[in-house]
């Protein structure tokens, strides 16, 4: 019988509880599993939307975090890439087949037997995954990926969601030096898009209605910034973008945005509105343009994503928070303030 090692962790007791104190067992790696002590572990806003149960079928008690970097502290008989002492990471899938055309691919994403961190179930389809509000985490080795040593750990965390969802996409559709990349939104994914898309050596613009934002985007390397809510900034710069980047959950018109691209170019949805919105032939037609979506990255992209971001020095702008603050960051996030990732330190519960 395989045993299990008590964890702290704080968990949503149900949507409508604030998250509080809880207790899970984190078993003993398996043959191919590794056990992690958690250091650090990003707030998401789809853990927001989960804890919540904004999207359904939410598993209660409900851990979250599916952004988690921490030390391997135990590793299985058969595991082979991993050794105790490394650093690694985990994003939003510890789970899949392994098998299909997806899985192949190094899109694990894609699987339809793909498994979240956490408000998903174990192999065993009965057992709850619980994420990285929590001291320990066990995973099975093929979902861990290698953390670089130039990117603060805390700093690292973000990137295993915020960072790889704005890396596969501009990767994906062939974004290149020279190219006019707008982003548009400027929160926990549009400012990792906007260091992305530099690195890249991408001429980027941020969109955003916000125009307290314009120093923010200029400073995280933006080449210029456009106030949407300005009667003329649809027709000022419309035919102009190669690509965008559409980073925004809150309904918005993407007609508009579409205007803004040139012949052939693209545009990429993200951010994930609660309510459909509707979309015009003639803005797709007339230029050619493309109106595509993306999720996050597969475990060989988002390892790329990585050395990438060590390469270029990319990392992402947070505010460091103890867990005991968990419920006042998630209404800190509704309102938007933050710059740009809450990140959990998991001391904070390892000493609690």
């Amino acid at each position: 019988m395989t045993r299990t090692i008590s964890t702290p962790a704080y968990a949503a007791n149900s949507p409508t509880m604030p998250l509080a104190p809880f207790t899970i067992e984190r078993r003993e790696p398996e043959a191919n599993e590794v056990l992690m002590d958690v250091l650090f572990c990003g707030v998401c806003h789809s853990d927001l939307h989960q804890a919540r149960d904004e999207w359904g079928a939410g598993i209660f008690p409900m851990v979250p975090g599916h952004e988690i970097v921490g030390k391997v502290t135990q590793v299985g008989s058969g595991v082979t890439n991993w050794k105790v002492g490394d650093t690694v990471g985990v994003g939003c899938l510890v789970g899949s087949c392994q098998h299909c055309e997806a899985c192949d691919s190094g899109e694990e994403q894609f699987c339809k037997s793909s498994r979240g961190t956490y408000n998903s179930y174990e192999k065993d389809g009965k057992t709850p995954t619980y994420g990285g509000y929590s001291t320990r985490l066990t995973v099975d080795e093929n979902f861990l990926v290698r953390i670089p040593a130039s990117i603060p750990l805390d700093r690292a965390a973000p990137l295993l969601c915020a960072g790889i969802t704005t890396y596969s996409p501009l990767r994906h559709f062939g974004v290149k030096a020279g190219d006019s990349v707008a982003i548009v939104g400027l929160g926990g994914l549009g400012h990792m898009g906007v260091k992305l898309a530099k690195a890249m050596g991408a001429k980027v613009t941020v969109l955003s209605h916000s125009p307290g934002k314009r120093e923010d985007a200029l400073r995280l390397g933006a080449d210029d910034f456009v106030v949407t809510k300005d009667p003329d900034a649809f027709t000022q710069n419309a035919d102009r973008f190669s690509f965008i980047l559409d980073t925004v959950s809150a309904q918005h018109d993407y007609n508009a945005y579409l205007g803004l691209l040139k012949r052939d170019g693209t545009m990429v949805l993200v951010g994930a509105p609660p309510e459909p919105t509707p979309v015009g032939a003639f803005p797709l037609i007339m230029g050619r343009r493309r109106l595509a979506g993306s999720p996050i990255g597969g475990i060989r992209e988002t390892q790329e994503m990585l050395d990438f971001c060590a390469e270029h020095g990319v990392a992402s702008d947070i505010e460091l928070i103890p867990i005991q603050q968990i419920n006042e960051a998630y209404e800190r996030m509704l309102k938007n303030d933050v710059r740009y990732r809450f990140v959990i330190d998991l001391a904070s519960l390892a000493s609690q």
